[in-house]
């Protein structure tokens, strides 16, 4: 479908209170503050869709709960989503660190009863605090080790572990009574762009995309996905005018015909500039609507007169024609569904729970699951000497990369651990007691060196900054024994990673520490 502009044609009027709660049911934006705004409350009472909650929502438990329990007394057809990827995405954790693994090591481990278990928790602490929508799981194919934005968020390299990791967190998630949106279709995981940023271009034919992009959406649709998230990348062998987002070929073709996926559709952000860069959030939202997108999320701090300028351009292109009302319409209709469905699932959800199986935030980490997180690191026989070698004393170096937009600010692997340990007064592993080096770029070259050996450099996709991989390089000749660790998606020969975790989450954290700090005797001796 070719959509044109028009300059001339008028909205509704404001008395069309139909059309206009239509066109708000199918709107998701975000929001500032940890309480319900007056603007949001009104909204939320005269039919918008829900809202997507960020780690700035978040304060606690108990706050995010009265929260939902505010958007669901103005709507109690809100849908209320949240990016919590179980990992290096965390918005229930952004202000300590996920407890959980994260997807790559998931992947790492083959396990799908564990994926399964890990995701029914991450949907249990969900559905305890009124989220009825999850964006998540990735389930993106990260072939591409220099990709930006989907790294460890994937579960591998391969369409086979990701389809059945990716079903396998579907199940799990879902039937804790909270929906999944598998992301981000048709496939971001083989870019070396980030579509926050810009629009990355994805040069495969439908016949590429069928082999491998697609598997891991079979899989989840399968499953029972309710709803799958867009991406805004550029395909120009399927549609070489518009992204995904914006494609009928990829929506209705690949998406509902190809794969015959029913729920809904769910943009990704369309503050993106991958998608809003050059035409603005109000022309991104009719396209999206056009494309057969049926839930627009809008971005992270949206304000009143934003959605009022979405809802008149939506308005204002089904008067002129290029949008038809019955596909705002149906939008719409799948969204109310959406919200039914999600609704009995979590009734039916809180029924049939024991308090046995009622474990509570998974703030406090489990030995088990660090042993299991442990299984997954790649450890070099480098590694395994110096860790022999140098146990329990070493300068340590963190390498501090600009987070991507997606992770943003979240405290993360062995140093979101010790701020915990020292928050709550618990004794504080070796890790902690030696001496640190924050280094970001910009810094003097010469910073790293106040590191005396043996050296313990911590960092995240090191391969990909160049000042990283200097200072590492740096280090080597300069420093004897210099044991590096990468918390991201390291590259393929490993050369800055002699220890690769696959994730950067606490709990990965936790057994990093736990690997560091134990003796040659597998234990972890005492404190000094």
């Amino acid at each position: 479908m070719s959509v044109t502009r028009s300059d001339t044609a008028e909205a509704p009027g404001p008395t069309d209170t139909a059309l206009r709660r239509r066109i708000a049911a199918t709107l998701l934006p975000g929001f500032v503050g940890t309480t319900v705004p007056a603007w949001l409350e009104e909204r939320l009472r005269n039919g918008l869709g829900g809202v997507c909650l960020f780690g700035q929502n978040v304060e606690s438990a108990a706050q995010l709960r009265a929260l939902t329990d505010a958007i669901y007394a103005a709507n109690p057809d809100a849908v209320i989503a949240i990016d919590e990827e179980g990992g290096d995405v965390t918005r229930l954790y952004y202000d300590s660190g996920s407890p959980f693994p994260g997807n790559a090591v998931l992947g790492r481990l083959g396990d799908t009863d564990y994926t399964e278990a890990v995701a029914r928790r991450v949907g249990e602490e969900l559905h305890a605090v009124g989220v009825n929508l999850d964006l998540a799981p990735d389930v993106d194919i990260n072939s591409n080790a220099d990709n930006p934005v989907i790294g460890v968020r994937s579960f591998g390299s391969t369409p086979e572990v990701v389809a059945e990791q990716g079903a396998a967190w579907t199940r799990g998630l879902q039937s804790a009574g909270v929906a999944v949106c598998a992301k981000h279709f048709p496939g971001h995981g083989d870019t070396a762009q980030d579509s926050h940023l810009e629009l990355p271009e994805v040069d495969l034919t439908v016949e590429q995309l069928r082999e491998r992009e697609l598997l891991p959406f079979r899989a989840v649709v399968a499953a029972g996905a309710r709803t799958v998230m867009t991406s805004h990348i550029l395909l120009p062998r399927i549609d070489p005018d518009l992204p995904a987002t914006f494609s009928r070929a990829v929506v209705e073709d690949l998406l509902r015909g190809e794969l015959g996926f029913t729920g809904v559709v769910v943009t990704d952000a369309l503050d993106m500039h991958g998608a809003s860069g050059d035409r603005g959030i109000p022309e991104a939202a009719v396209l999206a609507l056009a494309a057969g997108c049926d839930l627009l999320c809008i971005g992270t701090e949206n304000t009143d007169a934003q959605l009022a300028a979405i809802e008149d351009a939506i308005a204002v292109a089904i008067a002129a024609g290029r949008l038809g009302e019955d596909r705002v319409e149906e939008a719409a209709g799948r969204v109310r569904a959406l919200a039914d469905g999600v609704r009995a699932d979590a009734a039916a959800h809180t029924a049939a729970r024991s308090t046995a199986d009622d474990r509570g935030r998974a703030a406090d980490i489990d030995d088990a699951d660090v042993e299991r997180v442990l299984e997954a690191f790649d450890v070099s026989g480098y590694a395994a000497s110096w860790l022999r070698d140098h146990h329990g004393r070493y300068s340590v170096v963190r390498v501090d990369t600009v987070a991507n937009i997606a992770i943003g600010q979240a405290p993360w692997g062995p140093f979101a651990e010790v701020a915990v340990e020292t928050a709550t007064d618990r004794t504080r592993s070796r890790f902690a007691t030696n001496p640190l080096v924050v280094f970001t770029e910009g810094d003097d070259p010469d910073l790293v060196l106040a590191a005396a050996s043996p050296v313990l450099v911590v960092g995240k996709d090191n391969h990909r900054h160049a000042f990283a991989r200097e200072a590492i390089d740096r280090l080597r000749a300069h420093r004897d024994d210099v044991l590096v660790v990468d918390m991201g998606w390291p590259s393929d020969d490993r050369a800055y990673a002699d220890i690769a975790t696959f994730g950067a989450s606490r709990l990965i954290g936790r057994a990093l520490i736990e690997l560091l700090d134990r003796d040659d005797t597998g234990g972890t001796g005492d404190n000094p």
